[in-house]
């Protein structure tokens, strides 16, 4: 029996939750603006073009419980709070960039084949 690097895919509901998450986004926005290091929500939000307060809060809150951005709370008045990419999260920022060279790269051969296909639909 040939063995390969696939996943499993008998029960694919938590791969295909997985990647939805991961592929989201703002989550992909708010990874590259903390790979180069930990930020308060405020610069977060100044950086993160069009993400709505709730919606960096929402999505902030999801990675912190995937484990994939850890959350320090410093003991000041008022509290000060910063975000990092965790081990984990900065292991997912390889494949994602990856992906996304792979897209910058292909794009004219996507945009191609789209007008090939919409073309052919007339």
């Amino acid at each position: 029996m040939e063995r390969t690097n696939k996943p499993d895919t008998t029960d694919c509901r938590p791969l295909s939750e997985a990647l939805s998450k991961i592929g989201d986004k703002w989550t992909i926005l708010i990874a590259i603006e903390l790979e180069d290091g930990p930020k308060r929500f405020s610069a977060l939000q100044r950086s993160v073009e069009g993400v709505s307060q709730r919606m960096l809060a929402l999505t902030l809150r999801r990675l912190e419980r995937d484990g994939l951005v850890e959350r320090t709370v410093y003991p000041t008045k008022p509290p000060s709070v910063e975000y990092a990419l965790s081990d984990l999260g900065r292991e997912m920022t390889v494949p994602v960039k990856a992906l996304g060279t792979w897209v910058a790269e292909n794009l004219i051969r996507i945009e191609r084949a789209r007008l090939k296909f919409d073309t052919a639909l007339d």
